[in-house]
């Protein structure tokens, strides 16, 4: 595939709604924005906000600002929107933290609770690593977690009940991982490429994280802003074909030096 250039990307985006005028509806964003808000746990998406976003038009201006969601508190429903060039200027952030993790030859762990959208982005990221150097942390067996368990496809940790592979905001099967490295004196990673409560508790527990996150998720936007996440990725993070994602990570690969 060749790779885009900035501006073919942010055509790419918004055409395929990954950003633009993106399916999620603005009520649906404002009703996650309250949530948090309100101290529901579910909404800080591993992360531990203690009463600081207790106000949701705090919450409404750090999306506004990191992920371009419509900021007129008047706007109830109806569409909203995640700006395309937010979307590439995220990217470019993430891709220079891959750089450094090559650089270094880093420990890195991957995981998703999108397995039916993201697994791929974060697979192909995984193997362009892993061939400049990176060790891809291959995680204990026998983990479980919120009456399922922690399993790994592609080196991406993912979590699975029933026999089907789960869409989860918890931040538990990345406890699962984390406890067990330490239980069995394996290293940490250096690094977690992740999304929902996978990347909020990894970087609530200390440990460099990027990832994904949907105008309706503002806890990864919000640990961006006080420094607990170093990026939160704006997109829509369930478009209706997983393929519409690979311009977007060859843009990401390219931008971290990982295509030769």
């Amino acid at each position: 595939m060749p790779i885009p250039s900035r501006a073919a990307l942010v055509d790419h985006l918004v055409r395929t709604r990954i950003a633009g005028d993106v399916a999620t509806p603005r009520d649906n964003n404002l009703s996650h924005y309250r949530k948090l808000a309100n101290g529901d746990r579910h909404y800080w998406l591993g992360l531990e906000l203690g009463d600081r976003w207790a106000d949701e038009q705090d919450v409404l201006a750090v999306m506004a600002e990191r992920c371009g969601v419509s900021d007129d508190p008047e706007h109830r429903v109806g569409q909203d929107t995640i700006d395309p060039e937010l979307t590439v200027d995220a990217l470019d952030r993430m891709a220079a933290r891959l750089r450094k993790a090559a650089a270094g030859k880093q420990r890195v762990l991957f995981a998703t609770g999108h397995p039916g959208a993201l697994i791929d982005v974060h697979s192909r990221t995984a193997a362009r690593l892993r061939a400049a150097g990176c060790d891809i942390v291959r995680i204990p067996g026998g983990l479980v977690a919120d009456e399922g368990y922690v399993v790994q496809f592609a080196d991406v940790a993912l979590f699975e009940r029933g026999a089907t592979l789960w869409h989860t905001h918890s931040p538990e099967p990345m406890n699962a991982i984390l406890d067990a490295l330490e239980a069995e004196d394996s290293a940490l990673p250096d690094l977690v490429v992740a999304d929902h409560g996978w990347a909020g508790r990894a970087g609530q527990r200390g440990i460099d994280s990027v990832g994904y996150a949907d105008c309706n998720d503002p806890a990864l936007f919000i640990g961006e802003a006080e420094g607990t996440l170093q990026v939160a990725v704006p997109l829509d993070d369930h478009v209706v074909d997983p393929r519409y994602y690979e311009p977007l990570t060859e843009y990401l690969l390219d931008a971290a030096g990982l295509i030769a």
